[in-house]
């Protein structure tokens, strides 16, 4: 608001309060009373006017120097952007005369390029292009030096890093897998309930004795042992059906030939369903759902066989679990492995009875049962009765070392540990040439030292070939004996 605007305010005011007066003097109001009045409303009137006058100046102050910064704060601007402008268009000629001088450079170099390989030409009698391919000649051979050197580094570090690979896998393999192992003797204790029983076992002139003992084809020994009778075999199969068949007489009270006849077939055909229960039980857990009935039968019967103390099924179960980690540690099928693990030893069950090794015996009867050929050179690769061809034979045989060769897995007498090791020393021995022998690593590796100046290279690769096939004949051992001869060269068989 103006000054002009307060002053007409004022004014307007003024005269409204003297028309109030007169208005109210006309009503009866005495006229010194109206004059003070009106003289009072016009004093507020002017105080109010002035009051009013101040803020309207101290607003067009306040606007007015607004307006000054404003328009100092733009002629900045102005200045900023022509120094600016200013320095841009020094640049862009800066630019201008760089690329100029580029362009003189690159000429200038050309020449003298063109110049040093005109005088090359003629000092070396080369061409530009003869000299080019010599280059590439020269250059070529280097790289392929350090290619080569390359190669060599990074295929020892990847056969490293494989080996540490494959612990790795086996140890996971191994830290996964937990079995429950009952060891067994080859003799088995039946308690009597009174030594009486003895005699009626034994029968009239041991017709009773001798008829158990012909079903069963086991040994029964009554010595003076109360209260005891032991039944001795060899196969605790027929030490499981003799000992079902005497607690099944003692508790039916008739010992009689044709009634232990009866009883035995009993009993076989509840063993039969049994194992055939124990082995449908494993396939349901490896998670195996078509296997040929053949197949099934021949598994169970592995529950009442032992390779040197440990349980053939359970070792069985055992290594289809660690061929299974492994295959999927490595991205390979895990039900052809786990497959095959399982299997890998259900010819033992035939090796009894069938002339030929348990790994082969046992291919032929999964390739009869319509198995996948993989299964079938996993399971007769094992020992290397058959070579190994697949990925899977070779998990089958890493598998089937694991669960044997672990501490607890497997026992054997320590009288006869000794005397095996011996008999591996004196069998080497026996070769002429020769000069130490020593077993190591258990019995599982024969160190071979023979006389350099009497034998050749090729002749210790045949010595070492017959020493593997001598020990195979003459010696029993689980898995396999490495034969290690060393002369100047050490030459590998083994024997299984």
């Amino acid at each position: 608001m103006n000054p002009t605007d307060i002053l007409l305010a004022v004014t307007l005011l003024a005269s409204i309060g003297v028309i109030f007066v007169l208005l109210r003097h006309h009503n009866g109001m005495g006229r010194d009373q109206a004059e003070g009045l009106a003289a009072r409303i016009v004093a507020n009137a002017e105080r109010e006017a002035d009051v009013l006058r101040r803020a309207a100046e101290l607003e067009v102050k306040d606007r007015r120097q607004t307006a000054a910064a404003e328009q100092e704060s733009l002629a900045g601007r102005e200045a900023e952007a022509r120094r600016l402008h200013q320095e841009a268009q020094q640049q862009a000629a800066a630019v201008a005369e760089q690329e100029q001088q580029l362009a003189r450079d690159r000429a200038q170099v050309k020449e003298q390029g063109d110049t040093i390989a005109r005088t090359l030409e003629r000092i070396s009698g080369l061409s530009q292009e003869q000299a080019r391919e010599a280059l590439m000649e020269r250059l070529e051979s280097d790289f392929r030096f350090d290619a080569a050197r390359s190669l060599a580094r990074i295929e020892e570090e990847a056969r490293n890093e494989a080996d540490d690979r494959a612990r790795h896998i086996i140890s996971k393999a191994i830290q996964r897998v937990a079995g429950d192992y009952v060891v067994e003797a080859t003799v088995t204790a039946i308690n009597l309930p009174s030594d009486d029983l003895k005699g009626r076992i034994i029968g009239r002139e041991g017709r009773n004795i001798r008829a158990l003992e012909t079903a069963t084809g086991v040994n029964l020994i009554v010595d003076d042992t109360p209260e005891t009778i032991l039944i001795s075999s060899f196969d605790p199969l027929r030490r499981e059906v003799a000992r079902r068949t005497l607690e099944l007489l003692m508790a039916d009270g008739r010992f009689q030939p044709t009634r232990i006849e009866d009883t035995v077939r009993s009993v076989e055909e509840k063993l039969d369903g049994e194992m055939r229960e124990a082995a449908n039980k494993i396939l349901f857990e490896l998670d195996i759902h078509d296997m040929h009935p053949d197949l099934v039968a021949t598994l169970g019967r592995l529950k009442y066989r032992l390779s040197y103390g440990q349980n053939n099924l359970a070792h069985a179960r055992e290594v289809g679990l660690i061929c299974g980690m492994m295959a999927d540690e490595l991205g390979l099928d895990r039900k052809l492995a786990v497959r095959a693990g399982l299997l890998h030893d259900v010819g033992k069950v035939l090796s009894h009875d069938q002339e030929g090794g348990h790994a082969v015996l046992g291919a032929e009867l999964a390739e009869r049962c319509g198995e996948h050929p993989h299964v079938v050179n996993a399971i007769g690769s094992h020992h290397g009765d058959v070579k190994p061809v697949t990925k899977e034979a070779y998990l089958v045989a890493a598998g089937d070392a694991l669960s044997a060769g672990r501490p607890g897995a497997r026992r054997e007498n320590m009288e006869l540990y000794v005397k095996r090791l011996q008999n591996l020393e004196q069998v080497a021995s026996s070769f002429p040439g020769v000069d130490r022998v020593y077993a190591l690593q258990a019995g599982r590796e024969l160190r071979v030292l023979v006389d350099a100046e009497r034998l050749s290279d090729d002749e210790c690769l045949m010595i070492s070939r017959d020493i593997a096939r001598r020990i195979e004949k003459e010696i029993t051992f689980p898995g396999q004996i490495k034969v290690c001869l060393v002369r100047e060269s050490r030459f590998i068989e083994y024997a299984r």
